[in-house]
């Protein structure tokens, strides 16, 4: 699951939901650095990444994938979950995606505690353009593949360019939305269970 879908699936205070965005972003000793709450948040964000990476629905959308792209047909699924969330967003909770994302938002920039450079930057990003709820729209989906291609063409040295692969999401909408609609139910449950635990 991308960004949108790991911050509606947190618990919902600002330690737990900034450990689910900086699990993308903070790595090895620098975790250390962070909170119990946050960690406990990077936590969340990977029983949520494991859960997905090996469900059998997630592994049919992923076949779904042109095999041009089909390397990063995990990352490719992520964002087109997220868009289906968004664009749903209703059917999933009575909060407004944008209340949500603005409650996101000042949180995380009004959040007083130690975070990285890199992470505020990113938050300043994020807010800025609206990266979460952008997701509602289909060019937001094609945004978000730009912004990875960019990066992993910088990453590894070798040009990648997946927008391409918006033809997936345009030409099968009603087979991911589907697979996303038998999914997210199941991704809740499991959360909110651990949560529990």
């Amino acid at each position: 699951m991308n960004w949108l879908a790991h911050l509606f699936l947190s618990e919902p205070n600002v330690e737990m939901r900034l450990g689910n965005l900086l699990a993308d972003i903070v790595k090895g000793g620098e975790r250390h650095q962070l909170n119990s709450t946050i960690q406990r948040g990077i936590n969340c964000h990977q029983i949520i990444d494991q859960f997905t990476d090996n469900h059998l629905i997630v592994k049919r959308s992923k076949q779904r994938i042109n095999s041009n792209y089909r390397r990063f047909a995990g990352i490719i699924v992520d964002i087109f979950y997220d868009h289906f969330l968004a664009a749903n967003w209703s059917e999933y909770t009575t909060i407004s995606l944008d209340d949500f994302t603005t409650e996101i938002y000042t949180s995380f920039q009004n959040y007083p505690g130690y975070l990285p450079v890199i992470v505020k930057e990113v938050i300043t990003r994020v807010k800025d353009k609206d990266l979460l709820g952008s997701y509602r729209q289909i060019a937001g989906v094609e945004n978000s593949l730009l912004r990875i291609s960019k990066r992993l063409s910088l990453r590894q040295k070798k040009i990648f360019n997946l927008n391409p692969a918006i033809i997936e999401l345009t030409s099968q909408y009603t087979e991911f939305q589907q697979d996303f609609q038998e999914f997210f139910p199941e991704l809740h449950l499991y959360v909110k269970n651990w949560c529990l635990s």
